[in-house]
């Protein structure tokens, strides 16, 4: 194996491993930002969402929903399109994140409990203010996250780009 393809396989870790990890970041007084996602087919709306979301901190943590999860989420009967090890390498090979951690949950709440990241992103589709866990604008985890004087950030999408999209697009080419 690579040097190169090491580092990147290095950087997709367990949840222990990320515990420890942020706790070390921390005690550097480093600034940990948390997003997750299926991050299934990689395009611009995703990687400009990242590279946006790691410039709120010092450290990214990316949360990528296992093949289950993301079949649980019903987006499509074909999804993922790319299996979880496959994603969770894409993502880990983006130069501004620092740790994908796989989770198999329907969401990331106990990630987000467990890693306590100072930063909390979801997209624009979001609303950092929305109160009611029933509303689709809210944002898992946003109430542990003030609870303990973390942030929630909600970034602008890119229009035009998203996964189902591309899959429509490929369908009808």
């Amino acid at each position: 194996m690579s040097d190169r393809l090491g580092f990147v396989l290095s950087k997709i870790v367990s949840l222990e491993e990320a515990k420890r990890l942020v706790a070390m970041y921390h005690l550097k007084q480093e600034k940990v930002v948390f997003t997750n996602g299926c991050f299934d087919i990689l395009h611009l709306g995703h990687v400009t969402y990242l590279a946006k979301t790691a410039e709120l901190g010092n450290r990214l943590i990316v949360g990528i929903n296992s093949d289950a999860s993301v079949k649980a989420l019903n987006k499509a009967p074909n999804r993922p399109i790319n299996d979880e090890k496959a994603r969770e390498q894409v993502i880990a090979s983006l130069g501004f994140v620092d740790l994908v951690v796989l989770f198999e949950d329907d969401t990331p709440i106990n990630l987000i409990k467990e890693l306590m990241p100072d930063v909390l992103v979801k997209g624009g589709d979001y609303d950092a203010n929305e109160q009611n866990p029933s509303s689709k604008k809210y944002i898992v985890g946003s109430d542990v996250i003030r609870q303990n004087g973390g942030e929630l950030v909600t970034i602008d999408l890119v229009d035009g780009f998203s996964t189902t999209s591309i899959i429509q697009k490929s369908k009808e080419g």
